[in-house]
């Protein structure tokens, strides 16, 4: 079946590439589709034969590209890359179809060989659930109206898959071939970027489009789906969603009050939008007349309630339900958003208080068909409905708060300034912070003096905590439940959130009896904090009153562990160690609070060096006894789009996800691991670190190799996200690998195909431990890779992200760099590194290949070079031009239209 899969994507690729071929030809003329595929020629014979002829013609044939044409070939090597990434998907779609139908129906079988089945699966099944978290980080490169006509693309790509196995008529596969030329028609006459830049509102909108096309159809299926392989009917929801976008400040102040009130206001239209339509389309659906088949005396109930006057109806009484439920329906959008439903004449009727109550009446109506024979009825739309309104309620998504643990102190600073409590906040040490702090909760009377001016920070801070307190109050409890404070470094951290939500309600009475409308979450971040972790939450709850308070607000603490600022802080590996480390010692620690539950969040981003890779084998990779059935988990930037974007690949994703914490938390067979392989990760990290912040945090000539490099200040001008790519003080020009985000930091380096974050120090790492005990040691390193999830699971991100990786193209992105004594010392630091990293890989796995184990990925990586390097061929010949002053719209066009492609090819950039 691989050797099938193979061939699928082959043909697939050659297919769309020859059609893609066509369409040039036919839209630029023949010149042009020879230049691009004389171009590609070259890249090819440059990287397989390493042939020095081949890179300078390459070299001399891109120097001679007028600006026009360099748009048209990165255009063309773009949407290549693109289309390869569509090739790829829908194979894997068939080839999951035809071997396994998805890790969730091998999840199922493994638990019932568990003698997990019947009561005890559902006793099980209870406590769990896992919530992707949808974010707006700044790496999303694509526009909408290209995902949307690649989505199509997709579609029309499974449809001709599905054509060919059923032998259709050479008439119907031609009528798909022509479909697909006229959407790749569309795709090259679709402006490839945005003109300007986001702003919060299109973001929100953005995400919103991915429920409409994918979660809101798709998570019904996947509930139907584990209802089926559990044997298990009335399951409570296993996956939800969560979002940041309009809620996340920290460090971008497009986030206001106002972002938050229109991110919850739309959430709720748009699945109150998707009620309205299903509840129209099954008053159509539904004719069962009563003079044929009953009813029962709840629907009757129902029907009345909806003082429908047609005489037409009234022996039709699911119409006749279905109509005033519609009409409550429409009389919720209205009290909840203000906007009006469209389209049909509503009577007036009382809106829906919770959501509930909108499942109380799809059920009576479930109810009557199954008790009159009409279970198949239920089947297409009645059940997916039920279903949704029991997941996403009126709310759509859970929405966070998060925000700067320093803002939250000049809040605080400022507030008992203006209250004559205490004038130097800033300077009391933690422990008389955490005493004053804990009278201020003692205290019911709140901090703010009427007709005292405060500043715009501080207004601004409890504007956004009033505005939570309101869409509480009419939206529910569930539509915003907690508050991230990033940058947690101690106790006082989380004691000043409750103070805050009690200047505005959110807190109630004093700390004895008061619940939290939001749950304070510490987002620990750098390595120091990560590893202070547990004794930070330890010391929160030994504060007197706190363990009672969060019990009465709900018995649930969140912990949120940073992938991205850890990784950007030590390195791939001491990174991993460290979160590892910390998740074993909280989930310790909360074991002994039974009155708590701990759930821990994880804010992984694309890239390995953020987190990323496999989230099935990174799930699995988790301490034993840290998922306990529930997972927090953001999905950020172009993977939204890359798992999210075609409905069936989406709700495979979810599923995954589902699979690998379902497994990870109930199945036998999770050990600690034994001494000697924790004391050899930690060996490896400490001297993984040393030398991953050697070079970037102790080479003086490394700023300055790093911001010439690779396209930071480039991608810092594109228009891919409302949060800056730097934090504040960044000094000029933003030149501060301290200050700036984790995430273009990754981004810049997959651009580079350096990939640094996601393998440096890793071989040094090895090497060191080897040294220590070469025979012994590496005896232990073999058992390591056989017998603990975490160590696999790292090895095999690091042999995925050199897989990606190119010396060749790297050195050519160090050629940019205009002090050659610079470039040549971090490169020779890089290239010393790399051989270090490849030697060791070869070591661990015994084998010289990359992804020697994962050929289905090695393939498809080996598939995506031929488009992919002429972009970064080009990327570094453009930058090189505007560098040297050459700067004209359409430069900086080709230069952003590079990051584009590449970033596609890739997939997991951000």
């Amino acid at each position: 079946m691989v050797n099938s899969f193979h061939l699928t994507i082959r043909e697939d690729i050659r297919f769309l590439g020859k059609l893609l071929g066509d369409t040039l030809k036919e839209q630029e003329g023949l010149a042009t589709y020879q230049l691009i595929e004389k171009i590609r020629q070259l890249s090819v014979a440059y990287r397989h034969r390493d042939d020095r002829r081949a890179g300078l013609e390459l070299d001399r044939r891109l120097a001679q590209l007028s600006p026009e044409q360099t748009v048209s070939v990165i255009r063309a090597f773009s949407y290549f890359s693109h289309l390869a990434n569509l090739a790829e998907d829908q194979a894997r779609l068939a080839q999951e179809d035809d071997e396994t139908q998805g890790q969730i129906a091998q999840t199922f079988l493994a638990l019932r060989e568990e003698g997990l089945r019947g009561t005890r699966l559902r006793e099980a099944l209870a406590g769990c659930c896992v919530w992707p978290v949808l974010t707006a980080h700044p790496t999303e490169v694509q526009r909408k109206s290209v995902v949307d006509t690649e989505r199509r693309i997709a579609k029309l790509l499974g449809e001709r898959h599905v054509l060919k196995k059923s032998q259709a008529s050479a008439s119907q596969q031609g009528l798909n071939e022509q479909a697909l030329r006229a959407e790749l028609v569309l795709l090259w006459q679709t402006r490839m970027l945005r003109t300007e830049k986001l702003l919060v509102n299109d973001e929100i909108e953005n995400a919103l489009s991915f429920y409409k096309t994918t979660f809101l159809h798709e998570l019904p299926r996947l509930h139907k789906r584990v209802e089926q392989l559990s044997g298990l009917e009335n399951l409570p929801p296993l996956v939800q969603m969560g979002n940041w976008i309009g809620g996340d400040r920290d460090g971008n102040p497009n986030v206001t009050a106002e972002t938050l009130i229109r991110t919850v206001t739309r959430h709720a239209e748009t699945v109150l939008r998707h009620y309205l339509h299903e509840v129209q389309q099954l008053k159509a659906e539904l004719s069962v007349s009563e003079l044929l088949r009953g009813t029962t005396k709840a629907l009757r109930s129902l029907a009345a309630a909806a003082h429908d006057p047609s005489q037409h109806r009234i022996d039709e009484p699911y119409r006749r339900a279905l109509i005033g439920i519609y009409a409550r329906l429409a009389a919720t959008l209205q009290r909840l958003t203000g906007v009006q439903a469209l389209g049909h004449a509503v009577r007036p009727a009382e809106p829906y208080l919770d959501s509930e109550t909108f499942v109380k009446d799809l059920e009576v109506i479930r109810q009557a068909l199954m008790a009159h024979r009409g279970e198949r009825l239920c089947r297409a739309r009645l059940e997916p409905l039920l279903h949704a309104a029991q997941t996403f309620g009126f709310h759509l998504a859970s929405h966070d708060l998060r925000q700067n643990s320093d803002t939250h102190e000049a809040c605080m600073h400022e507030l008992l300034v203006h209250a004559k409590i205490q004038p130097n906040y800033r300077g009391l040490s933690e422990l008389h912070r955490q005493k004053l702090l804990l009278e201020l909760l003692q205290e019911p009377r709140p901090l703010r003096i009427p007709r005292v001016r405060y500043s715009e920070q501080l207004e601004s801070e409890l504007r956004i905590f009033e505005k939570a307190f309101e869409a509480r109050q009419v939206f529910g409890p569930k539509v915003i439940r907690h508050c991230i404070v990033s940058h947690t470094e101690q106790v006082s951290d989380l004691l000043e959130v409750m103070v805050l939500q009690k200047e505005v309600g959110l807190m109630n009475g004093s700390l004895k009896k008061a619940r939290l409308g939001l749950i304070p979450v510490p987002l620990f971040e750098t390595m120091d904090d990560l590893d202070r972790s547990e004794q930070i939450m330890r010391d929160l709850y030994a504060l007197p009153g706190i363990e009672a308070l969060i019990q009465r607000s709900g018995g649930e603490q969140e912990v949120m562990l940073g992938y991205s600022d850890s990784n950007k802080d030590g390195g791939v590996f001491a990174s991993s160690w460290y979160l590892y480390k910390a998740s074993d010692r909280l989930a310790r620690f909360f074991a002994g609070l039974p009155g708590i539950r701990l759930r821990l969040f994880h804010g992984r981003g694309g890239t390995v060096g953020r987190g990323g890779g496999p989230s099935y084998q990174a799930i699995r990779a988790q301490p034993p006894g840290t998922v306990g059935g529930q997972l927090r988990l953001t999905e950020q930037g172009e993977m939204i789009t890359s798992k999210y974007a075609e409905p069936e690949l989406g709700r495979r994703n979810l599923e995954t996800l589902l699979a690998a914490t379902l497994e990870t938390s109930l199945l036998r067979g999770q050990k600690q691991p034994p001494a000697h392989f924790t004391q050899a990760a930690q060996a490896i990290a400490q001297a993984s670190q040393d030398a991953y912040q050697g070079l970037v945090y102790r080479t003086p000539s490394f700023v300055d190799y790093f911001f010439e490099a690779t396209p930071i200040s480039e991608i810092a001008e594109l228009n891919i996200g409302s949060r800056p790519a730097s934090r504040p003080g960044a000094g000029p020009a933003g030149r501060s690998i301290e200050k700036l985000r984790a995430i273009p930091w990754g981004f810049s380096w997959g651009q580079s195909r350096v990939n640094l974050p996601g393998w440096y120090g890793f071989g040094t790492g090895i090497e060191a431990f080897l040294n220590q005990n070469p025979r012994a040691n590496r005896a232990i390193l073999h058992d390591m890779l056989t017998h603990w999830p975490f160590f696999e699971t790292i090895v095999s991100n690091v042999d995925m992200v050199m897989a990606k990786a190119d010396r060749r193209i790297a050195q050519r992105y160090a050629s940019l760099v205009r002090n050659r004594t610079v470039a040549q010392q971090v490169w020779s630091l890089l290239s010393d590194e790399w051989d270090r990293t490849e030697q060791a890989l070869r070591l661990i796995t015994g084998k010289k290949e990359r992804l020697a184990h994962n050929p289905t990925l090695a393939a498809s990586i080996q598939h995506r070079f031929a488009y992919l390097d002429p972009l970064n061929h080009l990327q570094v010949e453009l930058l090189r031009r505007w560098r040297k002053g050459q700067r004209d719209v359409r430069s900086q066009r080709g230069i952003h239209l590079s990051i584009n492609g590449v970033a596609a090819g890739l997939r997991n950039t951000g």
